[in-house]
Parts: C-alpha cells; sequence; structure tokens
C-alpha cells in the first residue's frame, strides 16, 4: 500500500474522528477542515496527496469546490462523499472530475481500500462536459445496489462505450438508457428505442436499418429505420436477447464497421449513434446454446451494468412507492399518502414485476382508495394478500371490489370481453350478503328480504337462481 498525506473535509465532527482514525490506522497522515474556509487554509500549507471532501458543507457546495480544485490540481485525487445517495449526485462528482464517490454511509474499509487506489494512480483527471443537475431524473434509491448503478453511469456518460443493461422484467432499464442519453454528450440528440420481442423477425432488419421503395412486397416508399431515427443521439436495443440470429449477423457488422445500407439500398449510410443494449436473459448461456452470437455479445458487453430487483433493494421501496404517488397527483389523480404500516407491507412483498409493478400499484391506489392516507389493509386487498376479516370493511367495500376487479381482469383477460363481468360481479357480490342476511335471521326469508328491501317473491326467486339453500342457512352454515 502507498502511504500519503490526506485532507478530509467533513462538518460532521464524529465523521471527522472516525474517518481519521481509520486513515490512520492504515498509515496515512491526516488533516481535517469542517468548511470550505478551512480547507483553503490548510491548502496553503500545503496540498495533500488525497483531497476528501463533502458535498453539503456550512458556506458552499463541495462539488463546485472540487471542480475548481481538480482544475487547478489535476494530481490531486478528490474523493466525494455525499448523504444525498442520488444519481445526480453521482454524475455531478464525475462531472467535477473527482476519482470516485462514496454514498454515506460507507464502509471504512472500502474509503481505505479507495484512498491507496488513488494514491496508487495519481495523475491528471479528466474531467466529463458538465450536464444538467436534473433532480428530476426517473432513477431512485439509496441502496448499495443502486449507488452501485450509480456509479457505473456516471463513468460512461462522458463517452460512446456501448452498455448491455441486464436485469429482470420492470427493473428499469429503459430509464437507465435515457439517464445515460439525457445527461451525456448526446442529449441534444434524439434517443429512439426498440423493443426486439416486439418485431415480426422477417421485419427486425427493415425495422432497424430502413428500406427503398419496392424493396418487398408492401414497400410502398422509402422508409428510415431506427439506425438512421437515431442518428446524432442514442439507440435502445431492448429485450436484444429475442433478436434473430440473421438480424445478429447484420448488427455485428454495422457495430464493426459503423456503417450501413437499407433494406434493398446500396448507399453506405455512417451510423453515428450511442449503443446501449438491456436483456432480461442470460446471454452468456444463450451464446451456449448457440441463440446468440458471441462475437455480438463481447461487442455489446463493453460496459456490462446488472439492475438489481426490487426484492433486493428493499429500503429503496418507500421512497419508490411516495414518489410514484407524486407523479399520479402530478397526472391529476387525487394526493394521496401511505402510512408508515402501508410501508411495511410494501417492504414485505416479494414484487415479481418489480419496480414497474409498484408503479402500478401505486396509480391504483391513488385513484382507488377513499381515504388521503393509505393504509396497510388497503394495499393488501390490492396485492391480494390475507386480512383480519373485521379489517376488511375498513378501507371500505368499494375499494375490495374495485381491487377484486383489477385482479380478474389481470388473472381471467377473457371477462373484459365476453360480457359476462358484470352478471359475474353481481352475482358474487349479491351471494355473500344474501348468505349473511339469512344466517342473520335464522333462515327466516321474509324477514331477510326487508332487511334487504326486497320483495319476498323477488329473494325467492334470487335464491334459486344462485342455487342457494335457505335451510342451510338457518343454523348460520
Amino acid at each position: 500500500m502507498t502511504n500519503g498525506e490526506v485532507l478530509l473535509v467533513d462538518d460532521d465532527d464524529a465523521v471527522r474522528v472516525v474517518v481519521a482514525q481509520a486513515l490512520r490506522r492504515a498509515g496515512h497522515r491526516v488533516r481535517t477542515a469542517a468548511t470550505l474556509a478551512e480547507l483553503e487554509r490548510e491548502l496553503k500549507l500545503g496540498a495533500p496527496d488525497v483531497l476528501i471532501t463533502d458535498v453539503v458543507l456550512p458556506d458552499g457546495d463541495g462539488i463546485e469546490n472540487a471542480t475548481r480544485l481538480v482544475a487547478e490540481r489535476p494530481d490531486m485525487p478528490v474523493i466525494v462523499l455525499s448523504a444525498r445517495n442520488t444519481l445526480t449526485t453521482a454524475v455531478r462528482a464525475n462531472e467535477a472530475g473527482a476519482y470516485d464517490y462514496l454514498p454515506k454511509p460507507f464502509d471504512l474499509e472500502t474509503l481505505t481500500r479507495t484512498v491507496a487506489k488513488a494514491l496508487a494512480r495519481r495523475g491528471p483527471a479528466t474531467p466529463a462536459t458538465p450536464g444538467d443537475d436534473d433532480q428530476a431524473l426517473p432513477l431512485i434509491g439509496r441502496s448499495p445496489a443502486m449507488q452501485d448503478v450509480y456509479r457505473v453511469i456516471a463513468r460512461v456518460v462522458s463517452n460512446d462505450l456501448t452498455v448491455l443493461v441486464s436485469g429482470e422484467s420492470g427493473t428499469g432499464k429503459e430509464l437507465v438508457a435515457r439517464a445515460i442519453h439525457d445527461l451525456g454528450p448526446r442529449r441534444s440528440g434524439p434517443f429512439v428505442a426498440i423493443n426486439m420481442a416486439a418485431i415480426p423477425r422477417e421485419l427486425i432488419e427493415a425495422e432497424l436499418f430502413g428500406h427503398e421503395r419496392g424493396a418487398f412486397t408492401g414497400a410502398a416508399q422509402r422508409n428510415a429505420g431506427r439506425f438512421e431515427q437515431a442518428a446524432g443521439g442514442t439507440l435502445f436495443l431492448d429485450e436484444i436477447g429475442d433478436m434473430p440470429i440473421e438480424a445478429q449477423t447484420r448488427l455485428l457488422r454495422v457495430l464493426q464497421q459503423g456503417e450501413f445500407t437499407t433494406v434493398g439500398g446500396s448507399r453506405t449510410i455512417r451510423a453515428d449513434v450511442r449503443i446501449v443494449a438491456a436483456t432480461n436473459r442470460d446471454l452468456q448461456q444463450a451464446v451456449t446454446g448457440g441463440a446468440f452470437r458471441e462475437d455480438l455479445y463481447y461487442r455489446l458487453n463493453v460496459v456490462p451494468m446488472t439492475l438489481p430487483a426490487l426484492r433486493e433493494r428493499r429500503q429503496d421501496i418507500g421512497l419508490l412507492a411516495r414518489h410514484f404517488l407524486d407523479r399520479a397527483a402530478e397526472a391529476g389523480l387525487p394526493r394521496k399518502t401511505l402510512d408508515d404500516d402501508a410501508v411495511d407491507v410494501l417492504e414485505a412483498h416479494d414484487w415479481p414485476g418489480n419496480v414497474r409493478e409498484l408503479e402500478n400499484l401505486m396509480r391504483r391506489l391513488a385513484a382507488l382508495s377513499r381515504d388521503h392516507r393509505i393504509s396497510a389493509d388497503e394495499i393488501r386487498i390490492m396485492l391480494g394478500e390475507p386480512i383480519a376479516a373485521a379489517a376488511l370493511a375498513d378501507p371500505g367495500i368499494d375499494v375490495a371490489v374495485r381491487a377484486y376487479i383489477e385482479r380478474l381482469a389481470r388473472s381471467e383477460p377473457h371477462v373484459l370481453e365476453d360480457g359476462s363481468l358484470y352478471d359475474r360481479i353481481i352475482a358474487e357480490v349479491e351471494r355473500p350478503l344474501i348468505e349473511t342476511m339469512l344466517a342473520r335471521f335464522g333462515g327466516n326469508q321474509l324477514r331477510a328480504a326487508r332487511a334487504m328491501g326486497l320483495n319476498r317473491n323477488t329473494l325467492r326467486k334470487r335464491l334459486d337462481l344462485l342455487g342457494i339453500d335457505p335451510a342451510s342457512r338457518s343454523n348460520g352454515r
């Protein structure tokens, strides 16, 4: 390990003491400062080998100051610490030319390793072209797994390296691609997405590269493909693992040569795009099975990135849920908040549909919940989880019925098309109503009919239609 002098800037006394002790135990000399003014005084005494700075300081912004210091002292590595664990913070640190960014709370061993690497690789930093400080970016999360994602994004936004994003469906792969585009030098160009799984295999090449008039039956005019449409910007190839093998061959040639021709054309067109690909399949396994070209895999997998499933970042669930409720309110739905125990229920769920499933649930709750605060039982009902019978009345029967219809539409979509939904729902609500009333009045049909505001003959007809035996309800069975 290369030992050196470290200057630590943090306004938290405890952080300064603990970090300084850890660095000294690792053999480094340590100076500390609590403000930017103190930092300036320390720098006048001599530049350190490594600077560690917090972002939020009493007299200014640590990242803005780091930008200036990196420009003045390009051989001094700067490590940024921050409790604002967002993608924007990671990108700002990278744009400032910081050697690394560590979100708080951080592991001391990780910090000492980072300092050792910075000392061993001292040299001029290469700041990225600054982008907008966009706090509205769609990627949200403060979990360690998301911090790893932020670091990778921050390091690739300033270049044109091809990125391969892996992860389960619903984890936000397109959001990552958009973030890379929106924060990079191609942000003024178009962002074009194409889903390989949604296009018939015989049309994929025409969709990607375009076609000339008369190139095939039905080609009445020339159409630009996605590569042309994305010129100067980013092309997002979603579900790349579903691409037919013959189209893979042509895509590989474009990535190797940087140019292409349209289907039925002869003119060479330069491929001026950045490629971000995504898959929920194991591409290495697909390569082994012969379903995906090995050479294309390595062309795409220049910068690999794996998005965590939502169940692997449970501490982000409450933050995400509240964000989606805010977005629902901005879209015109009633503004809702979450009870603390409601967040506990959300965090306990496994979320097979990942972030997309959570967003859909929050939108339904924003639309259907009667109260401005969403309870744990309402969420359990929506998720189809068992709850105490007494609690069912708490969120209201309307919420229970609406949630039931939502689940029915997902599990049996044909009910939305065959005209049976109304009769089915009425029957399923009417049955427990009649059975409960018969049981309450010991099977007395007259009293049960009066309680429900029905004629006794009408009740008898409903009993026959629903196949309810009133005698079986005389003792509450």
